[in-house]
């Protein structure tokens, strides 16, 4: 990819909020499979987006948020490869923790529980700070310069 000439591409950029959408929610749900799936009888999408289900007076609840910290972690790996530059991180993390909000407010109300505000505000900035950490690393790494020199 050449940094130097920027393409408005609407249609990317929508692709890419997409695909870091579904990839956040398919590892939040294996999180959740894993975590708390063995200590509930069911699953459902309460633990998704009811912010009740993020607390931290059960062992449950412990899971459920070490499932969103967890998820923003892998999706800071998503970053690197599906955004690919550090001063766009940011702005990504952002967007899908706002489209997150919303479906919550949709599915169960307004978020009036400070945990969820807490897990949910350090989960964007893990995403964020971490990706662009990760983002940095790529961007700065040698160009390997290999010759080709004929045997004469």
């Amino acid at each position: 990819m050449f940094y130097g000439a920027v393409v408005w591409d609407p249609w990317l950029i929508v692709a890419q909020i997409v695909c870091l959408q579904c990839l956040y929610y398919l590892t939040l749900g294996v999180f959740l499979s894993f975590l708390v799936g063995i200590r509930v009888s069911r699953m459902s999408l309460v633990y998704f987006f009811d912010f009740a289900s993020v607390t931290t007076s059960t062992v449950t609840g412990w899971c459920v948020i070490a499932s969103f910290l967890l998820s923003s972690i892998a999706g800071a790996g998503y970053m690197l490869y599906l955004i690919e530059r550090a001063k766009k991180c940011l702005d990504f993390s952002a967007t899908l923790y706002i489209i997150h909000l919303f479906i919550c407010i949709m599915y169960g109300g307004w978020p009036s529980s400070i945990t969820w505000w807490v897990v949910n505000g350090t989960g964007v900035a893990v995403m964020a700070l971490l990706g662009e950490y990760l983002c940095i690393r790529w961007e700065l790494r040698e160009i390997p310069i290999t010759r080709y020199r004929s045997n004469v």
